[in-house]
């Protein structure tokens, strides 16, 4: 019986070192993997996972329903993406947002769901198109563009007196997704705003920065992963060429692999340490786990192939997923919001602009070797210790 018990338990020991080779290796699954998740994040939402997730962090219910949404849109689901956003336009949607701001419920607000019911009009036909939606995201670009024009500042706030560059990024791009869709009326908004964005990037590393001042724009905080990884995801919409060269400084200052494992995404600058936050979550030798996640989206976006698949395979690795016919859940499934961001990531393609050339640029492929080797002594060591023990019983 004992010997039967070894048996086996080396052969579930060599299973699931195959399988971290297997996940190492392979490509990821792509849009069925994606599909199999949102059928996960469906009955997770259905049972209270937003407002669970609003326990965790301001805008917890609002990201589980946003990045459901623009996940189905990606994938052309559309009644589902007009669940989500009938959800974000509800009492419980709207209410951390309140307060006296120029744009009501805030840049924050306006801008996801904006770019969201953009996203659920592009995947219809025009003449197909329903008359109230299209008026409300013709109204709803209006008033950011009018928002934007009267400010002395790019950087809009989403809470009285508090702003963030990446919200009025979102909303930006929603402004070109509207230029696409329907006649043209942003250009010299978009222009305006990329000069002043422009002229208030971080000085320590040439980036858009994480926090800014609410009247004047000037950065109040240095470039951080969490909200640069999202602002690479949209800058692309709104300004390619701005957004190869914000990239560039990204890769730069942010990507590492801390103990030859990687690649993955930092905080804070390579060479600075710094805080972690609600966003950024634990901080494992500097690396920003959702900073990581988001960044395969944006790599997509950017041609960045070599990028975004490595993340996605280290993903596979550390993010222990477990799949069946119906579903896929990372983490055992206990931090539903982690698999919203990475459906998200994974679902990513262009809304506005044709992507770039596939990127030159590769990361090199030594990256897995640590591993690998790992999982080659954790499949081989049951079988050793195994054939060692024989062999002192031999010798007895």
């Amino acid at each position: 019986m004992a010997r039967v018990v070894r048996l086996v338990l080396a052969m579930l020991i060599s299973a699931v070192a195959l399988t971290g080779v297997v996940r190492l290796v392979a490509p990821a699954d792509g849009d069925s993997g994606v599909r199999r998740q949102l059928a996960f994040l469906k009955h997770e939402l259905e049972s209270g996972a937003a407002e669970e997730a609003q326990t965790q962090f301001p805008e917890g219910f609002f990201f589980m329903y946003a990045l459901y949404g623009l996940t189905a849109a990606d994938l052309n689901e559309i009644d589902e993406a007009r669940w989500a956003l009938e959800k974000l336009e509800s009492e419980a949607g709207r209410a951390p947002f309140g307060g006296d701001m120029s744009l009501p419920y805030g840049v924050f607000y306006r801008g996801w769901t904006n770019w969201l019911r953009g996203g659920i009009l592009m995947r219809q036909p025009s003449a197909q198109r329903d008359a109230a939606e299209l008026r409300r995201f013709e109204d709803d670009s209006a008033a950011i563009a009018a928002a934007f024009d009267a400010s002395p500042t790019p950087f809009l706030v989403s809470y009285p007196g508090r702003a963030w560059p990446v919200d009025s990024t979102v909303a930006m791009a929603s402004l070109r997704l509207h230029d696409k869709l329907l006649t043209p009326a942003y250009d010299t908004t978009v222009i305006r705003w990329v000069a002043n964005v422009r002229a208030r990037l971080d000085p320590a590393t040439g980036l858009m920065p994480h926090t800014a001042d609410a009247d004047t724009g000037e950065p109040t905080s240095g470039a951080q992963g969490t909200s640069q990884s999202i602002m690479q995801r949209f800058l692309p919409e709104i300004d390619p060429e701005f957004a190869r060269q914000q990239y560039g400084l990204f890769r730069t200052e942010f990507l590492s692999a801390p103990l030859g494992i990687g690649p993955t995404v930092r905080e804070h600058p390579n060479g600075t340490d710094g805080p972690s936050n609600v966003d950024s979550g634990p901080l494992v030798l500097g690396v920003s786990l959702s900073a990581t996640v988001v960044t395969i989206g944006a790599a997509k976006l950017q041609g960045d192939d070599s990028l975004a698949d490595g993340l996605a395979n280290f993903g596979e690795v550390a993010g222990l997923p477990i799949s069946t016919p119906w579903t896929k859940r990372y983490a055992f499934g206990a931090a539903p919001i982690g698999d919203a961001f990475l459906a998200w990531s994974k679902s990513a393609r262009p809304w506005v602009f044709e992507p770039p050339s596939p990127s030159k640029r590769e990361i090199s492929h030594f990256w897995r070797l640590p591993l690998l080797v790992f999982f080659l002594a954790l499949g081989t060591a049951p079988w050793l210790v195994e054939a060692a023990r024989r062999r002192r019983s031999s010798m007895l």
